[in-house]
C-alpha cells in the first residue's frame, strides 16, 4: 500500500514503472496522481489535457475492475469517476491514443469514455506515455458479457446502436491527418500470408478440416487483388465487440491502442477492416454462447446472422446520412471477414491455445460438409 501526496512523494515511483510496473499493491496511487495534477508536473514528467479532470471528493476511493476483466494493462477507477489506466509497461511515444482523443474531442465525437489526460515522462531512451486518463462509465459491461446474453436471448436491437457507433466514429477518424498509410502495402499479399500461417499452425482434426477449405478460402481473398479504391482513414485497428461497453447510458467504444498481435500493416486502412472485425465478433459471440451458455448451434448461427445484417444495414444508412458512403467499400468485408479468421487461428495458436474453438467454430459455419465440391 502507498500513501503518496505529492510530486515529491510520487516521482520515484513514476519514474520505476519500466522495471515495476503498477500493480495491486500499489493502492492510492492513482488518487494520489489524480490530486497532484490539479496542476502540470514537474520535468520529466507532461501532461497532455483533453477535458478538464473533475474534482476528486475528499474520500476518494480506489478499486479494481476485478479479475474477471482480462487487462492488458492495469486500470484503477478512482472516486467511482475517473480510470486510470496505466501502460504495463510504460511504451514510447508516439502512440496512437493521444493523438486520437485530441482529435475526438476536436471533432466532437462522445461515443467513448470523456479523455481527460495523458500522462508522458522524458527519459534517456525519448519520451514514454505512462498512464491515461478517461471517464468511468457507470454501470459498464463489455462485449464478451452483454453481447453473449443477447446471443443467449436471441436479442438483436443492439445492433443498430452498433452500427451507428461505428460509422459515427469513422466518419470522425476520416479527418485524422497523418499515420503511415496502407496504399503502398500489398493487402492481396497479406491476407495470403495470414491463409497460410493459419493452415500451417492450425494442427490436428481442425487443420486437417483447414485445409480441405484452403480453396475457398483463399477464393474469399481474391477481391483484395485489386488494391483499395477507396478512402483509407485512420481507423480503430482493433474494434471488436470486447471494446464496446454498454453502459448506464448506452453504448461506447474504448481502447484506441491499435492490435498488438498485428504489426504488418499501416493505421490507415479502409473502414470495412474495422467493419469486417465487428461483424466477425459477432460470430465469435455466437461460438461463445454455444461453448459457454449451451445456446443450439443452429441458433447461434442465425442470431449472428441477423446481428451481422442488422449492424451494417445501421452503418450504411448512419453513412449515407452523414454523407460520407464512400467510406465503405462493400467489396472488402467479407476478405477482411475471412482473413480476420485466420489471424483469430494464429493467435490462438501463438497466445491463447484455448481460443480456437471460436474461429474454427465460425469457418464450420461457413463452409459447411455439404457444400463441399
Amino acid at each position: 500500500m502507498v500513501n503518496l501526496l505529492n510530486w515529491d512523494s510520487i516521482a520515484p515511483r513514476l519514474a520505476a514503472l519500466a522495471a515495476e510496473p503498477v500493480s495491486d499493491r500499489d493502492h492510492g496511487l492513482s488518487a494520489s496522481l489524480l490530486r497532484a495534477l490539479a496542476h502540470d508536473p514537474p520535468p520529466p514528467f507532461a501532461v497532455r489535457r483533453f477535458h478538464d479532470l473533475p474534482v476528486l471528493s475528499e474520500t476518494a476511493a480506489e478499486r479494481g475492475f476485478g479479475p474477471h476483466v482480462d487487462q492488458t494493462n492495469h486500470s484503477v477507477v478512482v472516486d467511482e469517476r475517473m480510470v486510470v489506466k496505466w501502460l504495463a509497461p510504460p511504451v514510447p511515444l508516439p502512440h496512437p491514443t493521444p493523438e486520437i482523443f485530441a482529435h475526438l474531442v476536436e471533432v466532437g465525437f462522445t461515443g467513448t469514455a470523456p479523455p481527460y489526460l495523458a500522462l508522458t515522462r522524458a527519459s534517456d531512451a525519448g519520451e514514454e506515455l505512462l498512464a491515461l486518463v478517461t471517464g468511468y462509465l457507470p454501470e459498464a459491461r463489455d462485449g464478451w458479457e452483454w453481447c453473449v446474453d443477447e446471443a443467449e436471448s436471441g436479442g438483436t436491437r443492439f445492433a443498430g446502436e452498433l452500427g451507428r457507433l461505428a460509422a459515427d466514429l469513422h466518419v470522425a477518424l476520416s479527418t485524422l491527418p497523418g499515420g503511415s498509410s496502407a496504399r503502398q502495402a500489398d493487402p492481396a499479399a497479406r491476407a495470403a500470408d495470414a491463409l497460410a500461417e493459419a493452415l500451417a499452425l492450425t494442427g490436428g482434426a481442425d487443420g486437417a478440416w483447414l485445409a480441405t477449405r484452403a480453396g475457398a478460402l483463399a477464393g474469399e481473398l481474391e477481391p483484395l487483388r485489386a488494391g483499395f479504391a477507396g478512402p483509407v482513414i485512420r481507423i480503430h485497428g482493433d474494434l471488436h465487440v470486447g471494446q464496446i461497453l454498454r453502459w448506464r447510458d448506452g453504448y461506447a467504444v474504448i481502447d484506441f491502442d491499435g492490435n498488438p498481435t498485428v504489426a504488418d500493416t499501416g493505421v490507415r486502412q479502409p473502414a470495412a477492416r474495422d467493419v469486417a472485425q465487428l461483424t466477425t465478433s459477432l460470430e465469435h459471440v455466437a461460438q461463445v454462447a454455444v461453448k459457454r451458455r449451451g445456446t443450439p448451434p443452429a441458433h447461434a448461427a442465425a442470431w449472428a446472422a441477423r446481428a451481422r445484417a442488422g449492424l451494417l444495414d445501421a452503418y450504411r444508412d448512419r453513412l449515407s446520412g452523414l454523407g460520407r458512403s464512400d467510406l465503405l467499400d462493400e467489396t472488402l468485408i467479407r476478405p477482411f471477414e475471412v482473413e480476420q479468421e485466420c489471424r483469430e487461428l494464429i493467435y490462438a495458436a501463438r497466445h491463447l491455445p484455448r481460443w480456437r474453438y471460436a474461429p474454427m467454430g465460425v469457418l464450420r459455419t461457413w463452409y459447411p460438409e455439404e457444400n463441399l465440391p
